[in-house]
């Protein structure tokens, strides 16, 4: 320090002018920009961030560790908390979508009972030996298990047994007919192949457009179809190969022809319900056919009922609280509704931990949230349930709104995770223009118009107040005539105020330490100390600052921001617990387009959930083209032709009918993760659709008449289609009954449909085969047909 206070400035008559003869120097902290505690105390947060590919789980164990050993040296006074440890939310999803596996695994194999002991073994055996090989095939492909994919794994559950269910069951029907294991084996591989591959292809083609989805939604469902596709492919392969030869070795010829009981009273069911229903509508085909066409068409006004969204709340037990203050406010400031806040979460018993961060935002805890940057008028608190319920942590939060917002001076938000990309809230309305005073009318106008929106509550004008600067008022003509240096009067004054690095100071320990100038003033700069500035002369002399300033406040914008190089002002609101964010923001829409009168060369756009929902939509809309006609490329290759094409492909309006039936009583949206769900029900309900036709065209080979071929084939198909989609139901069971946002919409979609298109499909399809196959030649019958005229049918 004496070497700094001894320091040569200059040499005035003679005598050298040190620095302590014009400074007092001394160590000195800067002004803090950022202020944190923990629980209330003083607090130093350590964050730790995980590789791409690591293991949460291994990672927060070796920390722990580390940190274990840490905390045995610290001295007495300063004690180590550990908050968010990710690795535990992970864990609680995981063991949950576990259990949901072994209910589901539970309840496919109790749909299997029908086929009996043995063939429920053999059947049986596809789940491991697939979910094995996909499990692989994913590695191979660099994917990691995570909560996705494990929902994708027990979304397959009820799909990978399908195939084996229909092989499995045509060798079991040959067998009680009596042929001998091997011939039953491969005749009845042989005689299904063609449509189980067809199947499979199908039902391949309705996930493999959801991979390559764009923008963040597609990235981040990604793993989820990757997890199906490899373990249906792998389906495919063990139902052609080791089905068979197990069945062979399994299954027993000796059984009832009739089946075991179960098997004879669903057969007895189908026969005594089920074939005369069928028999009545090929009587009246049209009538039969409009009755379904006007069940479909309830499908249109439930949509608008139910609403669309994007993704739904993360649920988990962490949540933010949002302080803001007015541009221009101290730190000290801030502080003060920080602290209300913090004293106000302490009162809460549910509360388990709270973060606080002054003067800047919390270090980044969810992947689509980010760290907010310095800012003297912010602040942020993060707190931890202990579990989120979702009965009473809603009621809790909006408790906690409604205190904040009597809080005067500061907008206070609580803010609750979201999965998703990333976006500035669930309501954006960005305003774009070139004059910054009619900017903020409009926003002041459309501000006005989302707060009596329904629905809509924390709404942010960040154009509402301006922001206060100094104008130094400095006469550069008098400056200059006093010989004050060009801009002399800015850099002097920021020096003095500011502070300004001049040196570098180190120790005898090598640490380095930066030497700042700065006026002496123990707290925030007031006006009055320009009084204290003079500014140098090329003389040599010093002016007062006063001499050649006069000092005035002036009002600015508080931001400029800027969209495709627009000048944009984006007004903000969040969603009241209850609502359905696609509907308040038609309802916003709606009154912002009757209100708010637009000039010439301004306009309005939406941004937030409404923007990314676009985007997402758009990606998922280009999936369900590609699906669609690559299923219909797959079923004129299998069968030939077009029109019987269509009758396959006809089945898809009957599943989402009934999957929007099913989100509409259950009261969900039109979810991102729903309409995954309904792409993926097209190619599960073509799979069932596909046994029933290629069946009736394998009839009508062996010379059977048209319309006794389409009742035969309704008949013995039923069992086989029934038995796939109640699998898919059971597989799917645990997931809809999770209570999830982000798997429940996906998989009650998907079951709603199967019960409607099992259900109905069974007339549809003969009704529609019906009606474009009458007046057909009867095909030629093929010589070497597997099936002949005289193999028993049941």
């Amino acid at each position: 320090m004496e070497t700094i206070r001894l320091t040569p400035v200059r040499s005035v008559d003679g005598r050298v002018v040190r620095v302590q003869d014009v400074a007092d120097v001394a160590w000195a902290e800067t002004e803090p920009t950022h202020l944190a505690r923990f629980n209330g105390a003083r607090a130093v947060y350590v964050t730790v961030k995980q590789k791409d590919g690591a293991d949460v789980a291994r990672l927060t164990t070796a920390v722990n560790a580390a940190l274990d050993e840490f905390e045995r040296t610290l001295p007495s006074g300063v004690k180590l908390e550990r908050g968010f440890q990710q690795s535990e939310n992970v864990k609680h999803r995981l063991n949950r979508l576990f259990r949901d596996f072994g209910l589901a695994l539970t309840l496919v194999l109790i749909t299997l009972l029908p086929l009996g002991f043995r063939a429920g073994v053999v059947v049986m055996m596809s789940i491991p030996l697939s979910l094995l090989i996909g499990l692989s095939v994913m590695q191979g492909l660099g994917f990691t298990l995570n909560q996705l994919a494990i929902a994708g794994f027990v979304l397959s559950l009820g799909l990978l047994v399908d195939d084996s269910i229909v092989v499995t069951e045509n060798i079991a029907r040959r067998l009680r007919a009596g042929e001998d294991r091997v011939t039953a084996a491969v005749n009845g591989t042989r005689q299904i192949s063609l449509a189980v591959l067809g199947c499979t292809a199908t039902l391949m083609l309705a996930f493999l457009p959801l991979m390559f989805l764009p923008e963040g939604s597609g990235a981040y469902i990604r793993s989820l179809p990757v997890a199906v596709l490899t373990t249906v492919a792998a389906s495919l392969l063990v139902s052609l190969t080791i089905i068979p030869f197990l069945a062979s070795r399994i299954l027993s010829r000796h059984e009832d022809p009739e089946g075991n009981a179960l098997l004879r009273a669903i057969n007895g069911g189908i026969h005594r319900i089920y074939s005369p229903i069928l028999h009545r509508a090929l009587a009246r085909p049209w009538l039969a056919l409009a009755i379904i066409l006007g069940i479909c068409a309830t499908t249109i006004p439930m949509l608008g009922a139910i609403g669309s969204s994007l993704f739904p709340p993360a649920e988990t037990p962490q949540f933010l609280v949002r302080i803001e203050t007015q541009q221009g406010t101290s730190l000290a400031k801030t502080d003060e509704a920080l602290r209300y806040v913090e004293g106000r979460l302490a009162q809460e018993e549910a509360i388990v931990w709270r973060a606080a961060n002054l003067g800047r935002g919390n270090p980044q805890i969810f992947y689509n949230v980010n760290q907010a940057e310095p800012q003297p008028n912010y602040a942020e608190v993060y707190a931890s349930l202990e579990a989120w319920n979702p009965a009473e942590s809603p009621a809790l939060l909006d408790e906690l709104r409604a205190d904040f917002d009597r809080y005067p001076g500061a907008r206070i938000r609580v803010i609750v995770f979201e999965n998703g990309p990333p976006i500035e809230a669930p309501i954006a309305v960005r305003l774009q223009g070139q004059d910054l005073n009619v900017l903020k009318a409009l926003a002041a106008q459309a501000e006005a118009i989302l707060k009596a929106t329904p629905g809509a509550r924390d709404v942010s004008n960040p154009m509402r107040l301006d922001r206060t600067d100094l104008d130094l008022g400095l006469d550069e003509g008098k400056a200059a005539a006093l010989g004050v240096p060009a801009g002399a009067g800015r850099r002097i004054t920021r020096l003095a105020l500011s502070g300004e690095a001049v040196a570098r100071f180190r120790d005898p320990d090598g640490d380095d330490y930066a030497v700042n100038v700065r006026l002496p003033m123990e707290a925030r700069n007031e006006i009055a100390a320009l009084q204290d500035i003079y500014l140098p002369t090329i003389s040599g002399q010093t002016v007062p600052m006063g001499a050649v300033s006069t000092p005035v406040l002036t009002s600015s914008p508080a931001r400029i921001d800027r969209v495709d190089r627009q000048r944009t002002v984006t007004i903000t609101a969040y969603v009241g617990t209850g609502f359905l964010t696609s509907a308040v923001t038609a309802e916003a829409v709606e009154r912002l387009e009757a209100e708010l009168a637009l000039p010439p060369g301004y306009s309005l756009q939406l941004g937030g959930q409404a923007e990314a929902q676009s985007d997402s939509f758009a990606g998922l809309g280009a999936a369900v083209l590609i699906a669609v006609f690559g299923i219909l490329a797959v079923l004129v290759l299998e069968f030939g032709k077009f029109k019987t094409a269509l009758v396959v492909a006809g089945i898809i309006p009957l599943g989402l009918f009934g999957a929007v039936a099913a989100l509409w009583l259950t009261g969900n949206s039109m979810s991102f993760t729903a309409t995954i769900g309904m792409i993926a029900l097209i190619g599960i309900e073509i799979k069932n659709s596909i046994l029933l036709v290629d069946f009736t065209e394998q009839l009508r080979r062996t010379g059977m008449a048209l319309r006794p071929a389409i009742e035969r084939a309704g008949e013995v198909r039923f069992l086989p289609v029934l038995l796939t989609s109640v699998t898919a139901i059971a597989g799917l069971t645990p997931l809809a009954l999770e209570n999830s946002g982000l798997y429940s919409p996906l998989a009650i979609a998907i079951i709603g449909g199967l019960v409607t298109s099992t259900v109905l499909s069974r007339v549809a399809t003969p009704v529609m085969y019906w009606l474009l196959s009458r007046g057909e030649r009867e095909p030629e019958v093929a010589e070497d047909s597997v099936l002949t005229a005289s193999a028993p049918i049941v």
